[in-house]
């Protein structure tokens, strides 16, 4: 990956896309570019935090292991996200695995070399605050769910976050551009895999989920809504 594709990439994520050329340059040159093959690790839980990540393409997912290896996703990143957002403001460790689910280019950058930039230009902090912000709307949204939801609502609310985070709009519906086993779906809201298999079958029968020549999900987010709605009131 060349300068211009680092530059390129840069300028288009979230957090940098409203700097001049010149608050971008700094940046640009302590960037280092890495080739990551699919189920390479980038890190590892408990690694020593000393970088931040932006991803020029493929999808890398973000999970947590508990001491018995039991897995739970935090999410799955693609093209243009940064991770991990926790890494500006804390010392110690990575505080999940981070592996690649598609051969990707992934840029790194040195956390201590992009605190002196951050300390250059006060307003790449405020970005960055809001950026931070809203994840921690989702996380907060996230848990909300699992306390006040059961689990077929919540599979529901999973599947359309999915479709924001994870898909492609295609007419009315949304195409999950990953492909999601039901192992992972369930992984990422403490259920059984049994448990989102069942779940699924029957969103299929009411035809809020279908799936195309490739077999990736297609959502239908108004019939996801009404039969949220639906259980909610019954």
């Amino acid at each position: 990956m060349n300068i211009e594709a680092i530059k390129h990439r840069l300028s288009n994520v979230p957090l940098f896309r409203e700097l001049t050329e010149d608050e971008l340059t700094p940046i640009i040159k302590i960037a280092q570019n890495r080739y990551y093959k699919q189920k390479m690790y980038v890190f590892m839980q408990g690694d020593s935090l000393d970088r931040v990540f932006f991803i020029h393409s493929g999808k890398v997912k973000i999970y947590k292991s508990d001491y018995s290896g039991k897995e739970q996703i935090v999410s799955v990143l693609e093209a243009g996200e940064m991770f991990p957002h926790a890494g500006f403001f804390r010392k110690g460790h990575y505080p999940a695995h981070a592996v690649i689910m598609e051969d990707a280019k992934i840029i790194m950058i040195p956390i201590a070399k992009f605190e002196e930039i951050l300390i250059a230009y006060p307003e790449l902090s405020i970005k960055l605050f809001r950026v931070l912000g809203e994840k921690i709307v989702d996380l907060q949204k996230r848990l909300e769910e699992q306390m006040l939801h059961n689990t077929y609502e919540q599979i529901i609310m999973l599947l359309l976050r999915l479709s924001k985070t994870n898909g492609q709009k295609v007419n009315e519906s949304y195409k999950l551009t990953t492909h999601f086993t039901n192992k992972e779906l369930a992984n990422m809201i403490g259920t059984s895999r049994e448990t989102v298999s069942r779940t699924i079958n029957y969103l299929k029968k009411k035809n809020c989920i279908t799936t195309d020549t490739n077999g990736m999900y297609l959502l239908d987010p108004h019939l996801l809504h009404q039969e949220l709605f639906s259980v909610k009131n019954a």
